[in-house]
Order: C-alpha cells, then sequence, then structure tokens
C-alpha cells in the first residue's frame, strides 16, 4: 500500500519577512507563502499543476547557511532551515522588469496588466516591439495547458515550438493530434481565454458546472493519487495489498483472510515485471485516473492459443484475490487466467469463487478423481483448474459441472454423492444462485449483510462497507450500519443508473478527509456533489441527497418487488453462507483463534479455556447469528421492507411507484 496522508512528516521551521513558519519537509516554498497570507505575484503558477518556474514573477530572495541568492518559490522545495525576503528591493527590482517585459509583449491580456499593476509598472511598456500581441485572450506561453494535459489527462499532445522569441505553442507537426481525447483540460487552466471550447457535442445545458466539477477530480486525482491508491501506477490491483494487510483476502476458500505468500501477487509485482502498458488505457481515453492495466506479448502456456503472445486485460483486484482464493500466489498463472475467462467470456470472480469452493469439497472427500476426471482438485492445483475452465468452454468434462455453479453443486452433490447439506451450505460462497465476491466478511456485520441483502446476489455494486465498518469503525452502532446499508446501494445504484463511474467517487480523499486509512470508501460529501453537479449541469435540474435517493429508490425498490416474484426476494434469500460471518471449522477457528477467544470473553463473558474448539465454534456461531438477524431488522426497516424483506405498499406509495403492475407483485406478501 502506497503513502497516506495520515504519516508523520517531518517540519521544517523558516524564517519570513521575519515572521517564524513551519512547513514539510521537502514542500514548496510558494503554497507556505500563500497560506501565511504573504502576497506573492504568479504567472505560470496553478494549485493543481506541478510547478515549473517558467514566468519567474514568484522570485524571492533566500539566505541559506549565510549565502544569499534569488530563488523562484513556486518549485523551490525547503529542506533544511532557511530565511526568506519576499519584497526586498532586489526582489522588487526583478519582478518589475518581468512584469515590464510581459506587458509589452501582452498589454491587452488582463492576467498581465494585473501583475503589471501589483509589481508597480505604470504606463506604456518600454518593450513594446512588433511582436507585441494586443489580442487580449493572447497566448502568454505559461505551460498551464502543457502540464495539465500531461497531468491530469496523462497526455502529452500539447507543447512548445521553437526558440526565444518564436516560441509558440503547438501540437504535434502543427496538426489536431488525433489522440486529444477533448477533455477541456487546457481550456479550464488557460489564465487567459487563449483555448476556447465549442460545447455542442452532447447540448448539456451548462457545460462549464460539468466542466467545474469534472476538473476537481482531476486535480484530486493528478495531486493526490500518488501518495494514495496509486491508481494511476497499478490501477485497481493496489487493493491487493490493502485486503492482505487487514485480514480481508480470501484465501483457501474464504477460510483465511491472508497467507504469507500474497506478497507475490502484490501490485508492484504485476507493475514491475508484467504489465507493459504503462499508458492511459481507461475505458475512456480523456479519465484522469486511467486504472486499467495490461500485459502485453505475454506467452501463454496451456489452451487453444498455447504459445501465442497476447495483450492480457488486468487483472483487477478481484480476479487476483480470486487467485488466493483458489490458492494460487503466482502471477503469471493469475494472467493467463485473466486472458482466458476474459476471453471465453467467463466471470473471473464467480469461477475463481466456484472453484475454490470446489477444491474445498475435494480436500474433505466431497469429490473424489472419479468425479472430476482424474483432475487433482487441491487448493493451490494451477493447472487443473485451468483445465476445468478449458473444459467449461469446451463443454466437456467435469467443467461443464464448475460451470453451473456453486448453487447447483450443492444440490447434485448432496443428492449424488450424499455429502452433508450443511457443510456444503455452510462453505459454499453464493447467495441467491451468485457466487461471492473476493473479500473476508467474517469481522464485519454491515459488509455481511451488504454482500447477503444485494438485490442481484453478493457483488459489492451495491454496498462497499468493509472499510467503513471493520477498518475505520464510522459505522459503530446497528442504526448506523442500517443507515449506511440504506443510504450506499441506493448512491451506487444511481451512478449506475446514470452510466458514471463510481471510482472517482471514493478513490482519492480530499485533505480535509486524509484521517481514513485506508482512504477507500467513504462518504466525502464533496465527491458526492460532484455527481449531483454533474446531473445538474448536463440536465439543468438540480439535484441534492434527498433527490437521488428518492430517484434510486425507486428502482431499487422495482428490482426488489422483481426478485420477489422470481423466489429470491425474501428474508430467506438475505440469509448468507455461515462462512461469510464466522469460522466453519476448526483450522478456521485456530488460524485466529486469538481474536475469536478474545470475543467470546469481550462480547459473550465466556471462558474459553475452558472449552472446547467445537464449543467455541457453536457459541461464536450462535451469537453471530443473532446479530446478523438484527442488522436484517433495523436495515429492512430503514429500507421500508417488511420483517420478511419485501418493500410494503406504504413505501410503493412514497415512492410514486404503487402502479397497479407493480403492487401486484408483492401484495400477497404484506
Amino acid at each position: 500500500m502506497g503513502a497516506t496522508a495520515t504519516q508523520a512528516t517531518e517540519k521544517v521551521e523558516i524564517q519570513v519577512n521575519d515572521q517564524s513558519l513551519t512547513v514539510p519537509r521537502d514542500s514548496y516554498l510558494l503554497p507556505a507563502l500563500l497560506q501565511a497570507g504573504i502576497v506573492v505575484p504568479t504567472l505560470c503558477h496553478h494549485k493543481d499543476l506541478t510547478p515549473n518556474g517558467t514566468c519567474r514573477l514568484c522570485i524571492v530572495e533566500i539566505t541559506v547557511r549565510g549565502k544569499q541568492r534569488l530563488v523562484t518559490a513556486c518549485n523551490y522545495p525547503v529542506r533544511e532551515p532557511v530565511t526568506v525576503e519576499t519584497d526586498s528591493e532586489r526582489v522588487r527590482q526583478h519582478r518589475r522588469v518581468l512584469a515590464e517585459m510581459y506587458l509589452g509583449r501582452w498589454p491587452n491580456v488582463p492576467a498581465i496588466q494585473e501583475i503589471a499593476k501589483r509589481c508597480g509598472v505604470t504606463g506604456e511598456s518600454r518593450f513594446r516591439s512588433p511582436l507585441t500581441d494586443e489580442n487580449p485572450q493572447a497566448c502568454v506561453l505559461c505551460t498551464h495547458c502543457v502540464r495539465g494535459c500531461a497531468e491530469f489527462i496523462q497526455e502529452k499532445i500539447l507543447d512548445f515550438a521553437g526558440r526565444g522569441i518564436g516560441r509558440h505553442l503547438t501540437m504535434p507537426f502543427g496538426e489536431v493530434d488525433s489522440h486529444c481525447v477533448q477533455c477541456t483540460s487546457c481550456a479550464y487552466v488557460c489564465p487567459t481565454g487563449a483555448i476556447q471550447i465549442v460545447d455542442d457535442l452532447n447540448h448539456p445545458v451548462d457545460a462549464d458546472l460539468i466542466r467545474k466539477h469534472g476538473m476537481k477530480v482531476n486535480a484530486e486525482m493528478a495531486t493526490l493519487d500518488d501518495f494514495q491508491c496509486r491508481m494511476r501506477k497499478v490501477g485497481t490491483a493496489n487493493i491487493v495489498d490493502v485486503m492482505d494487510a487487514y485480514d480481508l483476502m480470501p484465501v483457501h476458500n474464504y477460510k483465511y483472510g491472508s497467507h504469507p505468500e500474497a506478497k507475490q501477487i502484490y501490485c508492484d509485482e504485476f507493475r514491475a515485471d508484467y504489465w507493459t502498458q504503462g499508458e492511459p488505457d481507461g475505458c475512456w481515453h480523456g479519465c484522469s485516473m486511467s486504472c486499467c492495466k495490461a500485459a502485453e506479448e505475454f506467452v501463454l502456456q496451456t489452451g487453444p492459443y498455447q504459445g501465442h503472445k497476447v495483450l492480457v486485460d488486468g487483472p483487477e483486484y478481484e480476479t487476483a484475490a480470486a487467485g488466493a482464493n483458489m490458492g494460487m500466489f503466482d502471477p503469471r498463472w493469475i494472467l493467463e487466467w485473466n486472458f482466458y475467462c476474459d476471453t471465453y467470456g467467463i466471470d473471473t470472480i464467480s469461477f475463481g469463487t466456484c472453484m475454490a469452493f470446489v477444491m474445498e469439497c475435494y480436500e474433505n472427500g466431497v469429490i473424489t478423481r472419479e468425479q472430476t476426471g482424474g483432475k487433482e482438485l487441491r487448493f493451490g492445483a494451477g493447472d487443473a483448474a485451468l483445465e476445468c475452465l478449458h473444459e467449461m468452454a469446451r463443454g466437456e468434462g467435469f467443467g461443464v459441472d464448475v460451470g453451473q455453479g456453486i448453487a447447483w453443486l450443492k444440490e447434485q452433490w448432496a443428492r449424488e454423492y450424499g455429502a452433508d447439506p450443511g457443510f456444503l451450505h455452510d462453505i459454499g460462497m453464493e447467495v441467491k444462485g451468485l457466487e461471492y465476491s473476493e473479500y473476508v466478511s467474517k469481522e464485519s456485520l454491515a459488509q455481511q449483510a451488504g454482500y447477503a441483502m444485494a438485490v442481484k446476489g453478493p457483488q459489492h455494486d451495491e454496498a462497499w462497507l468493509i472499510f467503513m465498518d471493520m477498518v475505520n469503525n464510522q459505522i459503530p452502532s446497528f442504526e448506523d450500519k442500517a443507515n449506511a446499508l440504506y443510504y450506499f446501494p441506493l448512491w451506487r445504484t444511481w451512478f449506475g443508473l446514470l452510466g458514471l463511474c463510481k471510482l472517482p467517487w471514493n478513490d482519492v480523499v480530499p485533505t480535509e478527509n486524509a484521517q481514513l486509512d485506508p482512504p477507500v470508501a467513504a462518504k466525502i460529501p464533496d465527491h458526492v456533489r460532484n455527481y449531483f453537479k454533474f446531473f445538474e449541469g448536463m440536465t439543468g435540474i438540480p439535484l441534492d441527497e434527498e433527490k437521488m435517493l428518492e430517484q434510486s429508490a425507486r428502482v431499487h425498490n422495482l428490482q426488489r418487488a422483481l426478485s420477489y416474484v422470481l423466489g429470491r426476494g425474501t428474508r430467506e434469500s438475505d440469509i448468507p453462507p455461515y462462512r461469510a460471518l464466522g469460522p466453519v471449522t476448526r483450522e478456521e477457528y485456530e488460524s485466529r483463534a486469538e481474536r475469536y477467544d478474545k470475543q467470546l470473553r469481550e462480547q459473550l463473558e465466556l471462558d474459553p479455556d475452558k472449552m472446547s474448539i467445537e464449543e467455541k465454534i457453536a457459541a461464536l456461531r450462535k451469537h453471530r447469528e443473532e446479530q446478523y438477524q438484527k442488522v436484517l431488522d433495523v436495515a429492512y426497516e430503514r429500507r421500508g421492507w417488511n420483517r420478511n424483506g419485501v418493500p410494503t405498499l406504504a413505501r410503493l406509495k412514497e415512492l410514486g411507484i404503487d402502479l397497479p403492475e407493480i403492487v401486484s407483485l408483492v401484495k400477497d406478501a404484506q
């Protein structure tokens, strides 16, 4: 996991105009001056762009170890005690000359006129010449657009050509570059209006409003991502490291939450040895997050394309974690499996979770080599798992059975092989027929309910609460959990309905929220507001949290009503396998015995020293299942559903969707 904003930063004391300031070591001088209220003129500086000292106007005089010199404050890193003079005669003289030169070149540009006034330049400039540009929207060569293109969108379409007085802004070969994605970042950061935008593609009501809040997202990614989630460098795979560190990574069919070999599939392993596609390649080329990564010229070892060099799109974090779930910690294997799942059109999460279930059943004697077609499907049996995948694609062998999914396998094996249905249910990680996503939810009651209550089954598109609940302890009470289980499914359903990416919502944390560690999955009001402004800018309809929740709740409750008709929308369908709640097996309990024994003492007032492992498991199970039923009760009530998990007629009426055809779906459940 990358450095976070919570880590301690060494401080340095500096003297500025006889004023003492304390600043973070290696931070730039200009932000410290501005924060202290010290006025320093700038032209090329932008708060969200890397400083480069182009305009030279922020020049100050410093004394370090007895030696004086002039430096540009915007890109001077403070690394030791320094004395700074921001308004000495020497500094003022330099600024006056520079400002007069700018005024001579671009006399009618408002930004230049303001700079000249602040630097004490009055009247006509001595530096007027045949090069003087009278255009009030002239390009002043500040480099904002060049840096915005490179840093916000990670393209390098704009740059300067020529030298000296012939220096000018251009695109490659002086032509419109085909790589330009029309993100408008360049126009947004331009201080003079030299770059103009034509907003007629989608006919938004207020393009400036969309652009304003979109640029806030760009700026946060450019300035915060590198030391928070590192999405630009490693994509969603950054979460693999976090999962292992916080005991959330599924290992051996969700028995464990971490593993000594997990470091082999950390994000930097893929980045250093396999990912060769370092350019932006996201779902939209103008995305400032650019979280997708790929391994090019990867040589396949199995299957119909054995020996071929291919491009593997990924892996994403849950694909890597699904490998751990099957006991596979080999990056090459994960990439090969990732490629063939994509090629065959098979979901990596569903296959990984299903195969992990198959492997545990094999190790427990539920199935044998006779049923698997000779394959020894123990945890870590990568070749056998790949062969199952290829069989599934070919429609032959044991792979066909695996392709039916966990719900089907549980019934089949209990009926045909006499397997214990209780054991199969406890370890078969599916709800509503859909395999679980790749998080261990044992210690997060909110995530347990978030998975199992999800209308489509246990995926966290509806409620990703595990960090808020388990790691950051932001929702400690049942009421807090119920409110989160109300808000987040509706919030995430809403931006899915509008076709908006969820990642800019929660994958960078502004400075005021940086106490969160890890900095993910929080309800950050300013990020939520960005989405509301996108909606308003496109439609002209103002939106707030209440209106958003109402919009989404209509769809969510209709989905639940349809789920009820299909036999998947009641309390019974919201009960997870016990492994999602706690330890099923002896080895599972013993792997976290200190944690579980402590819970027995503190939460149940039992003495684990006087209990057998089986007694401990049973006591813990009774408690956790009771807790889960309580969270269902409060979550149902908060959503306006009855105790069986069906939307009430009153709730449908409140949402304005009490149409006869919808009421008829749930009327018999009232």
